[in-house]
């Protein structure tokens, strides 16, 4: 079972969130509420996080006295609009939905924030990561040129056009709508992820030197290609990429943490 990475949580939703708050919440009377708007306390946890993110990472007591009026005046009229919203009942359906997740994927990403403070990759398990990625990494990387128009017959015929001896780079310029036209249809050195599929899988099966013999489709349009050089790949060494391979461990094991979680959680499904 795979488990998507985890959602990024949004400032914003967890405050609105926080204004649909039910004013028989319960508050912590150490904790005295900034506000209270018609009876739903503003917490001081939700102003510091509010003033953090209005503020680039600054604190209430950063702020001038000015500045504190002016982003409580912002939050409390966040809630009353939340508070409103909820009477017009527009937080139901896909809404109410959407802040459920929000929630569900803020916790979530605690969780994960938590296994990875105490969870440092050892060396073995970086440099078997780092192995895997090297093997499922492309082992050449090619030169290529084309020409991308809309329309299939318009690519067939400049393909005509080459058989006959037309000159690629010309006809590039002449008729690709890509912004390699000016370099006559230039795009350099690529790995095949780097590109759509269908363009990758086209220039891998071309010998160098040979143009495509029919148009290649892609989400882009028509391609006519031409594999200009092809060369290995020569990986980055070790020590290099050390540093980005840590969070995809961390990422492998919050996944397999996971997994045993759902293993032992007692689940239902309908679908």
């Amino acid at each position: 079972m795979r488990h998507t990475q985890i959602l990024v949580i949004s400032t914003l939703g967890m405050l609105f969130m926080a204004g649909c708050t039910k004013a028989d919440t319960p508050v912590d009377a150490a904790a005295k509420p900034v506000a209270v708007v018609n009876g739903t306390p503003i917490s001081r946890d939700v102003w510091n996080l509010y003033v953090k993110t209005r503020h680039t990472g600054k604190t209430p007591g950063d702020l001038t006295a000015e500045e504190q009026t002016e982003a409580l005046d912002e939050l409390i009229g966040m809630y009353a609009g939340a508070q409103e919203a909820e009477k017009q009942k527009l937080g139901e359906g896909e809404p109410k939905a959407r802040l459920e997740l929000v929630g569900k994927s803020a916790l979530a990403e605690l969780l994960f924030k938590k296994f990875a403070e105490g969870a440092e990759p050892t060396e073995a398990e970086l440099k078997a990561e780092y192995d895997a990625r090297i093997a499922e990494s492309p082992k050449e990387e090619y030169h290529a040129k084309h020409i991308l128009v809309d329309e299939e017959a318009k690519a067939k015929e400049l393909i005509t056009q080459l058989d006959k001896g037309g000159n690629f780079e010309q006809l590039a310029k002449d008729n690709s709508k890509d912004g390699s036209a000016t370099e006559g249809g230039d795009l350099g050195w690529f790995n095949p992820n780097q590109m759509v599929k269908p363009f990758s899988d086209a220039v891998q099966q071309l010998e160098t030197g040979k143009y495509t013999a029919t148009p290649v489709q892609s989400e882009f349009g028509w391609h006519v290609i031409r594999l200009e050089e092809k060369r290995a790949t020569a990986p980055p060494p070790f020590d290099s990429v050390k540093a980005q391979l840590g969070p995809l461990v961390n990422q492998k094991k919050f996944e397999a943490h996971l997994d045993e979680l759902v293993k032992s959680a007692k689940v239902e499904r309908s679908l």
